[in-house]
C-alpha cells in the first residue's frame, strides 16, 4: 500500500478534491440564489436530494476532466511536473485559463437561468451574433463590475490554492516505490477514476457501460428541480457536439395521415409532403365597405401569470382586465417556443420556430418566408419597433417576407432612447398614432408593434404620462409570480401604456376602424405561483402560457374561447375574419373552423437545446417526450398531482396526442424550409 504515499498522487487528488469543492459550492449557490427553491426543497421535494446527488456526479466528473492534462504531465516517465520547472508554469498557466473559462460559463449560466429559467446550453451562442445589444443589455441590467471583482476573486484565490497544493505535494523528497505496489496502485487508480467518469458503480454494464448523461437529472419530470442536477459547463458542450440535421423527411412521413388530416389539406400528397390547402371567404366573415385596420400588439414578456385576468389578485393589470371583458378572450393561449424572436417568427409564418441551434431569423436560407400579411390585400403594411430590428436578425424576417413593409425603428424615432431596447413603449404609440394616422381614410393598414419595456432592465422612462409606482413591497410581489419589485412595476407599466394606446387611437381616429390583436411573446421567470393551477409551475407551462385579446370595439362582441389555440392561428384567425382567401401551407388554422383532430391541441417546445422536450397541450392534458418521440408521458392540468402520468387512465387520448405531438413537431421542422418563398 506504500503507493498511497505518491506525492504526484496526493497533487492529483488533492486538485481534483479542490475543484469539485469549488463546483459543489457553485452548485449550492446556483441552488440557495437562483433556483426559485429553498432549502425546505431539501426534505419537503423528495426528488431534491437525489437530483442533487446527480448533479455533484457531474461536478466531480468535471474536476477530473479538467485535472487530466495536468496528470498526464505528472506521470510522464521523465519530463513531469516533479522534475521540470517549465512543465509546472504551462501547468500552471492551463489551470488559471481553465478556471477563468470555467467561472465564466457558471456566471453566465446563473445569469441565463435567472432570466429564461433555462441553464446555459448551445442556444446562447445565438446572443453572441448580436453582440452590442446583448451587452448593452447585461452592462444596464446587472452590476457588472461587481460581477467582474468577483469573477478576477475567485478565479485568482482558486489558482492561488492549487498552485500551494502543487508546492506542498511536489517539493516534497521523493519516496521509492515497490514495483509492484505501483502496478497494483495503478490499476486501482484507473478503476476508480472509470467510475468516477461513469457516474454511477450500481446496474453498470462493464461490457456496455451508460455513462451518467444530462437527460439522468430529468428523472422527476419537474423542470425546476431538474434543472439542480445539471452541470453547466458539461451541459453546454454536450448540447454543443450533436451533429444537427433540419428536419427528418422520414418521421414527416410517418405522421402526414396525421397531420395532413389535422391541417385539412384538400389534396394530401404523402410522397411529396403537401401542407398546402385553400380557405375560401367564410359565412362568418366581417361585413363592411371598408376593411378594418389590424394591429398585432406584442406584449413583451408578458405571461398569464402576470395578469389580473387570469387570477394574479395584486391588480396589476386593471386595463388589460378591462380589454378581456369588452374582447374575444382566449383563456388558453401559448406560444409554441419562448423567446422575443421566436415568437415574432411563428407570429408572421404561421409555424413554431422549432430550431435547435439558433433562432430562424439568423438563418439566411430560411428567412424570406410566406406569411398571410401579403394575403391582406389592399393593405397598407408597419412593422413598428422601438429599438433596433436587427436583434436575432428579426428585420430579415421582416423585410424578406413581408411585401412593401414599412419598417421603422429606432434610427427613425424623435423620441429619446431609454435604454439598450430604444425609446419607451409610450412614445413607440405615440409616433405610430403618427405614422397611422397619415394613411388614407380609404385604405386600411396592418400594423405590427413590438413593446420591450416589460423586459431586463426594467426601465421606467421619466416622461410617462404621470405613471405612478405601486406602494407593495418586493416581499409581496413575490408571493405572486415577480422575481422583483422591478419586475411587478415593468408589467403595471405596460399595462398603463396599453391604456393610453387605447386612448392615444380613440384621439387619433382610428380606434372604432380597428381590430387590436394583443398577445404576450412567453413569460419571464418567475417565483411561486399560488394564484395558477399546479401545472404550470411543475410543467413549465408558464412559460408557455401567456394572454391573448382579439379587441374589435365596433366588430367583434365580448367573447371568451376555452378551446388551447396557438401562435400560429393568428394570422389565419384574422384573414378569416377579413374575408380573404388565401393559401395556407403552416401549422396556423383559422380558430372559427372546427378542429378535425376533435380538441384542439397546440405543439410546445418545453426545454430548448439540442436534445429538447417537446410537448402538445389541450385545455385538460400535456402529453410531453423527448425530441424523438421517446419516453412520453401524459399529465392532467387540473391534477393537483400534476406531474402523475395518466396515460394508462385515458389511453386512446394518450395516443392521439402522443402522434399528433411528435408528428407537429416534425412537420414544423420541415415547414421552416417548404415555406420559403
Amino acid at each position: 500500500m506504500d503507493w498511497l504515499q505518491s506525492r504526484r498522487l496526493h497533487y492529483v487528488v488533492g486538485a481534483v478534491a479542490l475543484l469539485f469543492a469549488l463546483f459543489a459550492a457553485l452548485r449550492l449557490m446556483f441552488f440557495f440564489g437562483f433556483s426559485g427553491l429553498d432549502s425546505s426543497a431539501l426534505s419537503g421535494v423528495e426528488a431534491v436530494p437525489e437530483t442533487l446527488g446527480i448533479g455533484l456526479r457531474f461536478d466531480l466528473r468535471l474536476a477530473i476532466l479538467v485535472l487530466l492534462p495536468v496528470a498526464v504531465l505528472a506521470w510522464l516517465p521523465r519530463w513531469n511536473l516533479t522534475r521540470v520547472t517549465a512543465l509546472r508554469w504551462v501547468a500552471r498557466a492551463y489551470l488559471a485559463l481553465a478556471l477563468a473559462a470555467l467561472l465564466m460559463i457558471y456566471i453566465i449560466d446563473f445569469g441565463h437561468y435567472a432570466y429564461l429559467g433555462v441553464r446555459i446550453n448551445a442556444t446562447v451562442f445565438r446572443f453572441l451574433e448580436d453582440a452590442q445589444i446583448s451587452t448593452d443589455m447585461v452592462w444596464q441590467t446587472y452590476p457588472v463590475v461587481w460581477i467582474t471583482l468577483g469573477w478576477l476573486l475567485t478565479s485568482v484565490l482558486a489558482w492561488f490554492a492549487l498552485v500551494r497544493l502543487e508546492r506542498i505535494t511536489l517539493d516534497r523528497p521523493a519516496k521509492r516505490l515497490k514495483r509492484w505496489s505501483l502496478v497494483w496502485g495503478s490499476v486501482v487508480m484507473v478503476l476508480v477514476l472509470f467510475f468516477a467518469l461513469l457516474g454511477r458503480i450500481s446496474g453498470v454494464n462493464l461490457e456496455n457501460p451508460v455513462p451518467l448523461r444530462w437527460s439522468d437529472a430529468f428523472f422527476s419530470g419537474d423542470n425546476q428541480v431538474s434543472a439542480l442536477g445539471l452541470n453547466p459547463v458539461l451541459f453546454l458542450y454536450d448540447t454543443s457536439r450533436v451533429s444537427r440535421t433540419p428536419y427528418e423527411e422520414d418521421v414527416v412521413r410517418q405522421y402526414y395521415p396525421a397531420i395532413s388530416h389535422y391541417l385539412g389539406v384538400q389534396e394530401p400528397d404523402a410522397q411529396a409532403l403537401n401542407f398546402q390547402r385553400t380557405q375560401a371567404p367564410q359565412p362568418y366573415q366581417l361585413q363592411a365597405e371598408r376593411r378594418p385596420n389590424v394591429v398585432f400588439v406584442m406584449l413583451e414578456s408578458l405571461g398569464t401569470s402576470a395578469v389580473g385576468a387570469y387570477g394574479n389578485p395584486l391588480n396589476p393589470t386593471p386595463n388589460i382586465d378591462r380589454l378581456a371583458k369588452e374582447s374575444w378572450f382566449f383563456e388558453h393561449f401559448y406560444v409554441p417556443v419562448t423567446g422575443t424572436a421566436k415568437t415574432v417568427w411563428a407570429s408572421i409564418t404561421g409555424i413554431p420556430d422549432v430550431s435547435r441551434e439558433q433562432t430562424a431569423t439568423r438563418n439566411p436560407l430560411i428567412t424570406n418566408q410566406h406569411t398571410l400579411i401579403n394575403a391582406l390585400k389592399g393593405y397598407e403594411k408597419f412593422y413598428l419597433i422601438g429599438g433596433n430590428s436587427g436583434w436575432a436578425n428579426m428585420n430579415a424576417l421582416v423585410r424578406q417576407s413581408i411585401d412593401d413593409v414599412q419598417l421603422y425603428e429606432e434610427r427613425h424615432w424623435q423620441s429619446p432612447l431609454v435604454d439598450v431596447w430604444g425609446i419607451s413603449d409610450l412614445d413607440l404609440f405615440k409616433e405610430s398614432d403618427t405614422i397611422l394616422q397619415a394613411v388614407a381614410d380609404d385604405t386600411p393598414f396592418f400594423a405590427y408593434i413590438q413593446t420591450a419595456g416589460n423586459h431586463r432592465p426594467f426601465t421606467i422612462p421619466k416622461n410617462n404620462d404621470g405613471f405612478q409606482v405601486s406602494e407593495l413591497t418586493q416581499d409581496e410581489v413575490r408571493e405572486y409570480g415577480s422575481v422583483t419589485k422591478a419586475q411587478y412595476e415593468a408589467v403595471r407599466l405596460l399595462d398603463f401604456n396599453i391604456g393610453r394606446l387605447m386612448e392615444i387611437a380613440k384621439a387619433g381616429g382610428w380606434y372604432d376602424d380597428t381590430i387590436f390583436v394583443m398577445f404576450g411573446d412567453h413569460n419571464t421567470r418567475i417565483t411561486q405561483l399560488p394564484h395558477m393551477p399546479p401545472a404550470f409551475e411543475k410543467l413549465g407551462l408558464e412559460s408557455n402560457h401567456v394572454p391573448l385579446l382579439i379587441h374589435g370595439p365596433k366588430w367583434l362582441q365580448p367573447k371568451t374561447f376555452d378551446e388551447a389555440v396557438g401562435l400560429a392561428d393568428l394570422l389565419p384567425t384574422v384573414a378569416g375574419l377579413l374575408g380573404f382567401e388565401f393559401q395556407n401551407g403552416t401549422l396556423g388554422r383559422d380558430i372559427q373552423q372546427p378542429a378535425p383532430e376533435g380538441e384542439r391541441v397546440v405543439p410546445l417546445v418545453l426545454l430548448e437545446g439540442t436534445f429538447p422536450i417537446i410537448g402538445g397541450v389541450t385545455k385538460d392534458f400535456l402529453v410531453q417526450m423527448n425530441h424523438d418521440g421517446s419516453k412520453p408521458t401524459m399529465h392532467d392540468l387540473a391534477s393537483q398531482m400534476p406531474l402523475d402520468n395518466v396515460a394508462d387512465e385515458h389511453p386512446e387520448e394518450f395516443q392521439r396526442l402522443l402522434e399528433l405531438t411528435h408528428g407537429l413537431h416534425e412537420a414544423a421542422r420541415l415547414m421552416m424550409y417548404q415555406n420559403v418563398r
